[in-house]
């Protein structure tokens, strides 16, 4: 994980949080803490099956893969 990359984005959601509130405009984010741990969760899913290299080809099953 490269961290400067990480911080760069962290002050960029500050930045743009910040820039949001002063202009009145609704966060397009969850506003309580659950619901940013819902998408973190999603996230660990994501990386989890994708390190498992686990997944399901849903067209495939549905007979409309070409």
């Amino acid at each position: 994980m490269n961290v400067t990359l990480t911080l760069l984005a962290l002050l960029t959601g500050f930045l743009t949080g910040a820039l949001f509130t002063l202009l009145g405009i609704p966060m397009p984010a969850p506003p309580e803490l659950p619901g940013v741990v819902g998408i973190f969760g999603v996230y660990l899913g994501y990386k989890a099956v994708e390190h498992f290299d686990v997944g399901v080809d849903i067209l495939s099953m549905l007979g409309l893969a070409g």
